[in-house]
């Protein structure tokens, strides 16, 4: 009972905020101080996501399917250049820099190269995606194995156990705190990377539908499109936190 009244008031601050941004927002357009046209009120935008609802849901099943291949594979990539990077010192001073270098490139830049290459398809999305969502992933490990108990691997190394069980049983249940850490940015960013590759080409997806509306002048749809993603990226947070909890149970994660 007292963790519920808590976890209320740690609500009711956030609560208070969005809801003067709310009043905030609707009094700016409701009273014209800024044109509606250009800023629709919160109502007009409400209106908008449950009429286009289901159109929006198709769309987004598409941009999930995409942000779900990118991040399957950049997870898969993180691993194997992390614990590559771990295990030998020269492939970690040879591609880290480069792994910086690839995250001061800007996204928006890369794109329109990505769909010349590789067409309008699903392609250059997906790899958009990897591009976006991997590096944070890659640097959480890393920073997880560097903090793995020397005594423990000595003690380990005493015992005859080689390199892998050593990654087994010590580097990588250390190192899932800084990973879940990573991974977190990376789903959020998974998903906007989808967006906005398709904001370049494509036949649908939440991109395309916001490329179409915008072209349209019709900014409560647009306006609802970012609500929904903002949703989604929230709710997908949600749930790796909910991953989280049941893969190390033996932390009292809040």
């Amino acid at each position: 009972m007292k963790k519920r009244w808590q976890n209320i008031i740690k609500l009711k601050w956030p609560a208070i905020f969005l809801m003067l941004v709310l009043i905030g927002w609707q009094s700016l357009s409701g009273f014209g101080i800024v044109p509606r046209l250009v800023l629709p009120t919160p109502l007009q935008v409400g209106r908008a996501l449950c009429s286009e609802f289901g159109v929006l849901m198709g769309h987004a099943r598409i941009t999930l399917w995409e942000a779900f291949l990118g991040l399957s594979l950049g997870l898969f990539l993180s691993f194997v250049l992390a614990i590559a990077m771990e295990r030998w010192e020269a492939v970690y001073e040879g591609l880290y820099p480069i792994l910086v270098i690839t995250q001061t490139i800007p996204v928006i830049a890369i794109a329109p190269l990505l769909v010349l290459w590789m067409g309008y398809g699903i392609a250059p999305k997906v790899t958009l995606v990897v591009l976006v969502c991997f590096f944070p992933v890659v640097v959480g490990l890393l920073d997880g194995f560097k903090t793995a108990d020397r005594d423990a691997i000595h003690l380990l190394h005493a015992m005859g156990a080689n390199r892998w069980q050593i990654m087994r049983h010590i580097k990588m249940p250390v190192a899932m705190p800084s990973f879940f850490a990573g991974l977190k940015i990376a789903v959020a960013y998974s998903f906007v990377g989808a967006v906005i590759a398709e904001w370049l080409g494509g036949n649908a997806g939440l991109g395309v539908y916001m490329t179409r509306v915008k072209k349209a002048y019709a900014f409560d749809k647009m306006f609802a499109v970012i609500l929904l993603i903002i949703l989604i990226s929230l709710l997908l947070m949600g749930l790796t936190k909910m991953i989280e909890r049941r893969v190390m149970r033996y932390r009292n994660i809040k």
